[in-house]
């Protein structure tokens, strides 16, 4: 065989790199060298291996591991000296999760699909979420590998991610060890110059420490009481950082599944990011669980934090987005200083990098991904499919604006009973204030004839939780007063044209400026009426909780989701500043969850109608759009003043409604 000739190009550039090249133990490396590192960081994956709508059954390329997977070959292209970690919250939320855990639960010797696609990337490093408990601690143990002595804990060493996971404050309860190193020290080559220019190869080691939220006792309680303690991450951090010191390692990167709150620390707080980024010896800071890109505008204006650069009370920090939509990127500038390597902060800053920079235009997904997860992709597929309740009740969105409520009582019932369980564990004092729920229909025909929400009576699966709440929002609570119940309600009703009852000429009833997922309904022992006659503020006129007419000055708790109580929609009184319950579980799941233990779902187990048109007689028809042929849907609803006028032949039609009745 002939030998392959370089040309003279790249002989000459591959001699002169030879040359440069030189290799320095790190205590000789001469002052003023310098090296660029960038910790890759990945967060909240919840299981999203594939870019995959497991509820819609079709693919979606928004989300998804394997795209991640690409942004990171990219960056590790880009950045020849790189770590990658990942921040928690990585084993539990999708469908294939749920497969692998508690359908088939995988065995011993086998691999969970998603630290088979991780591992495939080479990680360097993680740390475990609060949603990692949510299956146990015994699966938790076999998953990652890691013996427990905690009761239900394995003593054994099964399969788990071929990377370390470090957490730092909980315990066990049995002798009060760790139930994961709390720390490690990873080491690599990196390229390094010297002030002349000349490249060097020299061990870089960097130590890890890793803190999940404190709370998850309150959240899995059933999972963890009597088997484990926890301490807040300060506490942690201050017992185990040095330790880490000892080692010497050249960098200290907190792993912390948490986010940034600025109120006053407590050892239960549940985003001590903020605190963390202060403590002496924490280098960088690799942020989770708020779903939250950092640095971003969502952080814009707290107090010592830098959301433009990245930088968290001096820190460099980053928190990429969730489900795999975003790869955190911290670009270390880093030079030798004292014989350390210190980080040069005017150099260094960070981004959060993501799979669709614009609405669809996403990175395509790294192709080595899918056929390592593919059996079980088809498992979970197959799964979601089963049958997992009935229904009595046919619960559609065709007639939501008008009054049918069949397809958001489900998901308001599955949301009162989540908070009536879960509030007063972590606010007792709260035990006695009534609980609302509030849902739009989110499919009100924007989309075409076939965006309407439409479940059948009879057999419910997955899909059908995923008709009925399309969005992974994660359920919120906002504590509120009988006045700002009243203003939320008369935002709702903007949803509505105001309605002349002399006009004679045609009307339309629906105001398509406020958008169907901005007509919230809310249930839980409320009626109201809505008058379409009023002027925009004034069209709530009757407003009453068990029969009584309700008190400015009342205290409700309202169930919603996190977009809603965090401002969206621009709702009065809702800013994020009165949420007393941040649930760590989907909305969607909770739905799921509820329908499944209501094995036979019937009027009697959804709240009822809470609200109706004020009664008015109008000269001329007020009308509506809505999918054609679909009078029997209301009638059966019990919506017995509507009828279709007109089919326009593309699927929709036009309805009249009846105000008088």
């Amino acid at each position: 065989m002939t030998p392959r000739l370089l040309p003279f190009a790249a002989l000459t550039a591959a001699l002169l790199a030879g040359c440069a090249s030189q290799s320095f133990k790190p205590g000789k490396l001469p002052e003023g060298a310098r090296a660029d590192v960038a910790i890759l960081e990945t967060t909240d994956i919840h299981a999203n291996v594939l870019s995959y709508d497991y509820y819609k059954l079709k693919p979606d390329s928004s989300l998804g591991y394997e795209r991640t997977a690409t942004l990171i070959r990219r960056a590790r292209q880009e950045f020849p000296n790189s770590f990658l970690f990942d921040s928690g919250d990585t084993i539990q939320g999708s469908v294939l999760a749920d497969y692998q855990a508690q359908v088939k639960p995988v065995a011993c010797d086998e691999e969970l699909a998603i630290y088979t696609a991780m591992d495939a990337l080479g990680y360097d490093g993680g740390t475990a979420g609060n949603h990692e408990f949510n299956y146990g601690l015994s699966f938790l143990s076999q998953v990652t590998g890691t013996p427990m002595n905690v009761e239900g804990g394995r003593s054994d060493r099964c399969a788990g991610p071929h990377f370390p996971l470090v957490l730092a404050n909980v315990f066990s309860a049995r002798d009060g060890a760790p139930i994961f190193k709390p720390w490690t020290v990873v080491e690599k080559n990196v390229e390094a110059y010297t002030p002349d220019g000349s490249k060097m190869s020299v061990p870089l080691k960097v130590g890890i420490i890793g803190f999940t939220p404190p709370p998850i006792m309150e959240w899995d309680k059933q999972n963890l009481e009597g088997k484990v303690t926890v301490t807040g991450v300060i506490e942690a951090a201050k017992k185990y950082l040095p330790e880490l010191q000892a080692q010497h390692p050249d960098l200290i990167v907190a792993v912390l599944h948490g986010g940034l709150d600025t109120n006053t620390y407590t050892h239960e707080m549940e985003n001590g990011g903020w605190y963390l980024a202060a403590v002496p010896g924490v280098d960088v800071l690799l942020l989770g669980h708020s779903h939250t890109e950092f640095p971003g505008p969502h952080y814009k204006g707290m107090n010592e934090v830098d959301a433009e650069r990245g930088f968290v009370r001096g820190t460099p920090a980053v928190m990429g987005g969730f489900f795999g939509k975003d790869l955190g990127v911290v670009k270390l500038a880093l030079t030798r200083k004292d014989g350390k390597w210190v980080i040069d902060k005017q150099q260094t800053h960070s981004e959060v990098r993501p799979i669709c920079p614009q609405k669809n235009d996403c990175v395509p997904a790294d192709s080595a991904i899918a056929p390592l997860v593919a059996k079980a992709h088809q498992a979970a597929l197959a799964h979601v499919n089963t049958p997992i309740s009935e229904s009595r009740v046919h619960m559609s969105s065709y007639f939501a604006d008008v009054g049918n409520m069949t397809a958001l009582a489900a998901v308001n019932a599955a949301q009162l009973d989540y908070v009536m369980t879960e509030l007063p564990k972590t606010h007792p004092e709260l035990a006695n204030v009534p609980v609302l729920a509030s849902a739009a229909a989110f499919r009100t025909g924007f989309g075409g004839p076939d965006d309407y929400t439409d479940v059948a009576a009879g057999s419910l699966s997955l899909r059908s939780a995923a008709d009925l709440y399309i969005y992974p929002n994660t359920l919120t609570a906002v504590k509120i007063d009988g006045a700002g119940l009243k203003a939320w309600l008369e935002k709702s009703a903007e949803r509505f044209n105001r309605i002349d009852p002399a006009q004679t000429t045609e009307q339309p009833l629906i105001n398509e400026r406020q958008p169907g997922f901005n007509f919230d309904q809310i249930q839980g022992d409320i009626a109201y009426v809505i008058d379409i006659s009023k002027p925009v503020g004034e069209r709530i006129t009757s407003l009453r909780w068990k029969g009584k007419p309700v008190d400015a000055k009342q205290a409700f708790i309202v169930v919603t989701n996190n977009y809603r109580a965090s401002g969206g929609g621009n709702f009065p009184g809702l800013d994020g500043s009165n949420i007393v319950l941040s649930a760590p579980d989907g909305t969607r799941e909770i739905l799921a969850s509820w329908i499944e233990r209501h094995r036979n779902i019937a009027a009697k187990d959804l709240p009822a109608t809470s609200w109706h048109f004020a009664p008015l007689k109008t000269r001329g028809p007020v009308v509506f759009k809505g999918a054609a042929g679909k009078q029997a849907v209301a009638q059966a609803a019990g919506v017995k003043n509507v009828r279709q006028v007109k089919d326009h032949g593309d699927g929709t039609a036009t309805y009249a409604i009846d105000l008088s009745r």
